[in-house]
This record gives C-alpha cells, structure tokens and sequence, in this order.
C-alpha cells in the first residue's frame, strides 16, 4: 500500500480510512505486524489527508465492551499514533455505548463522527434514525455518518434520511454516507444523498471496488460531470493509485471475494459486504460450501429472535454463525456464547423485543439474568489487571500501545509479540512462482520455504493448520 500514499495524500480525499478492528486484527494473525506501526507509517507517508478508524465504541475493536478507562486510553493513544478521524458505531445504535468514546475522541482533539448503523425492518423508520441522529448531535459529535454496511439503502430512502438529518439538525452538521456496492442500486443511492445535501461519501478505488466492496471512486466523480455538483479530488493522481493497486493486485487473488457481481437477495439477509465473504469461507471449512442459500434464508429468522438488530460487527457474526449453527445442527439446538449475551442484554439495549423463548433459551444457556442498563457499568477497572498480564508476555514492549494489543485481542497477541522481531509476513504469492512471500527483515529469510503452522478461529473456536508452500 505504501507505494499509492503519496498520491492518495496528493488527491484531495476529506479522510483515508485506513484502520480499525478488521485491519488491525489482520496485522497481528496474519501479517506479524505492528498494527501501530503502520499507523504510524501511513500518518509519515500521509500527512496532509486526516487518517480515519472505525471504532466499535464500547466494544473498540473487539467483541466485548471494555471498561471506560481503557476505551479513554485507546481513543488518546489513537489519536497520538495518528488517527484524526473517529467514525463511532455501536452495533444496535444504542447511543449509551458511543457516548464515553465520543468525550475521549473530542478530549484528545480529534473529530468524533456519530455514526447512525442503518437497516431495514419493520420498525426501522426514517424519523426513527432522524431522531437518532438528533441525540447523537446532543452529544457533542462533530459530524454525522449514516453506515450502510450491507447496501440496503435504496436511492428514495437515501434523499429522505440525508434530508430529514439536515432539516433536524441544521445545514452546518456535516452529513456522510458510507455505502457497500453488494445489491447494485448505491451508486444511484450515492446520488440522491448528494442531491439531498450529503456533505462526503465514501468510495472506493475501482481496482478493489464493487462486489461486497464501496463504490468505485472514479465512477462516482464521472457520475456527478453535468449535474452542478463536483468533488475537491485530482482525478489523475486517482488514475495513478487505480495503477499501483492493478499492478499488486494479482499477489492477493486467494484472498478476494467470490461475490463479484450483484446480491439482490441481500435485501432480504441484510449480510454486510465482509460478513458475506467470511461466511463463504466458514462454510467451505466445514464442508458445507453448497448450504449458503439456507443460511442467508436463516439469518432473517434469527434476526426476527433478536428484535431486528442491524448486522454490523459484532452483531453481524454473531446472528450469522448462530444461523451457520441452525443450519447445520438444528434450529437452536446449540447457542454461541455471544449469541446468549446479545439475547440477554450484555451488548446493549436492542431496537425490538426479543423472542421470550429464545430469551428462556438464553438465559438457561449462559445461567445469568437479562440485563437493561449499559453493559459497561457492570465493569470492574481492567487496566491495571490488563496491564501486568500484558508485560509479563515474551515480547511485550510494555507500552501502552502494547497493553491495547493484548487487551483487544488477547488470544493472538502473546504468539505476536514473541514474532514480531521477525518482521512482516505473508505478501501475497508471487503471480508468476505462486510461492508465498514475505518482507525480508534483518536476519529473516525472504522466501517461506518449510511448513508454516496457522491457527484458525472458525465459529470462535481455534484450530492449528499446517500448510507447506508450493515450491
């Protein structure tokens, strides 16, 4: 990526996303990389264009909610390292797990973007999200963002909700559209927002663009020729980041998608674009790659049970790998961890009432009591436990960088610190030999030339992998 940064920070972007839990999470599991340390490196070879991160609020980047102090700390510490822009969701829009988040981001002068998780479900309304937004505004955000994770809003739903945020909150709140490209109707989407009042949307450039990805950079500029609306971008440097990423590209091809075209049914499963692509692959390692049809026509049911909660990380994986289990075991047969918790309250309060029966389920499966207040007041102070258990691991550098590393993911983070001297790992295959790389670091080979063991978190649960590279 390092190579296109310089004309991404050249071309005239409001923010760079660039960061967040998938990404960050990759680097440590996959990459043996500092997840900060790139951060770091994008802000040196960006430093014009703000940097931008999606933070799951009280959650971070994890699949938990963590205790205020370290939800502080990890927004300071972000903020230090080089985010200025923090796009700040919770997965069932409850606003009470975005509000300590939001007080750290504007604490640490960053931009606090209030982020409203759109869906679609019978009592999802436009002036539902309208009057959420309005709260989010008596927050104290900064900005307003309407995520559409699953390319669900369609052209006529996107003027009425940009509209309507506008006429509530008045014209100076900025207004952002984040759309994914997976039904094929959000570029015309893209367009009645922009007509309505949007003030930046996201796109996406075209080399890594469409499927369950964003909309393509370079289409949308084209789109807007002749309408009297226009962007601040420079179309060439554009051009040039398009080339840089055809030219790579061909490293990564096991790892792209296979949704390529259009997922109309989407509107019906409302899976988010990287959900769609994980639970292809989760299927296939079970051996159950033909049964993706009943699963996208479980996620609705399961989705009903829960009180129609957006499908947004974590929500998304949770409704998802509960329905992979229905399918494959029998309705409720067997209840993930998390699938109980987000039934009994411990992710927060959901839009709807949940199903009673599955509710009963729940609770005899994880043997506690349904709660309504915010999950996180149930938190004993963590950091300090976090912090001993974190610099008593081989490799821990005892930052507090480091601390979050393992707060976050603490699974993977002790196999990382030991690794990390050895530099990054697993660039893609070499189009032309199909042998895997890595970056050669000082003392470390170049190329993978014996068996390399993966562990693999399938369904939450881990497995040792052995693979022996082509040679």
């Amino acid at each position: 990526m390092t190579g296109a940064c310089k004309d991404l920070d050249d071309a005239g972007y409001w923010s760079i996303e660039c960061w967040g839990g998938a990404t960050y999470d990759a680097c440590i599991r996959y990459l043996n990389e500092d997840p900060w340390e790139r951060l770091r490196t994008f802000k040196s070879l960006m430093p014009k264009t703000p940097l931008q991160m999606l933070l799951r609020g009280q959650n971070l980047l994890g699949y938990r909610h963590y205790q205020d102090e370290v939800v502080e700390r990890f927004c300071q510490k972000s903020a230090e390292n080089g985010i200025g822009v923090f796009r700040i969701f919770d997965a069932l829009n409850d606003l009470r797990n975005l509000k300590t988040s939001v007080n750290a981001v504007k604490k640490a002068g960053a931009h606090a973007q209030g982020t409203i998780s759109y869906t679609v479900s019978p009592i999802h309304t436009t002036a539902l999200f309208v009057d959420q937004a309005r709260r989010l505004q008596d927050m104290g955000v900064d900005s307003i963002c309407i995520k559409d994770m699953a390319a669900l809003i369609k052209p006529q739903a996107a003027f009425d909700l940009v509209k309507g945020i506008k006429e509530a909150c008045g014209a100076d709140l900025r207004v952002h559209i984040h759309v994914h490209a997976t039904t094929g109707v959000t570029l015309v989407s893209l367009m009645k927002a922009v007509e309505a009042g949007v003030d930046c949307v996201d796109t996406a450039i075209s080399t890594m663009s469409l499927g369950p990805g964003h909309n393509p950079t370079e289409s949308f500029i084209e789109m807007l020729d002749g309408t009297g609306y226009t962007t601040k971008i420079d179309v060439e440097k554009i051009h040039r980041v398009k080339d840089h990423f055809v030219s790579v590209l061909g490293r990564y091809s096991e790892f792209l998608s296979k949704v390529t075209g259009v997922e109309t049914e989407i509107f019906k499963s409302q899976i988010p674009g990287g959900m769609l692509s994980n639970m292809e692959s989760q299927l296939r390692q079970q051996g159950a790659g033909d049964r993706m049809k009943e699963v996208l026509e479980e996620i609705p049911l399961v989705r009903k049970d829960t009180g129609y909660v957006p499908l947004v990380t974590p929500s998304s994986q949770i409704v998802g790998t509960q329905a992979v289990l229905n399918v494959l075991m029998g309705r409720y047969k067997v209840l993930t961890g998390e699938f109980a918790d987000l039934m009994l309250g411990y992710y927060g309060a959901g839009p709807a009432e949940k199903n009673p029966e599955i509710v009963k389920m729940a609770h005899e499966h994880a043997k506690k009591e349904p709660i309504t207040c915010r999950p996180a007041d149930l938190l004993m102070p963590e950091w300090n436990k976090l912090r001993s258990e974190a610099l008593a691991l081989a490799g821990c550098n005892g930052t507090d960088e480091d601390v979050l590393t393992y707060a976050m993911f603490p699974q993977v983070a002790p196999k990382f610190f030991t690794e990390r001297h050895e530099g990054p790992r697993n660039l893609g295959k070499d189009p032309e030999t199909g042998v895997s790389e890595t970056h050669p670091a000082e003392g470390h080979q170049g190329a993978i030339t014996g068996p390399i063991t993966y562990t693999v978190t399938l369904s939450g649960r881990q497995h040792k992998v052995m693979v022996t590279p082509y040679q």
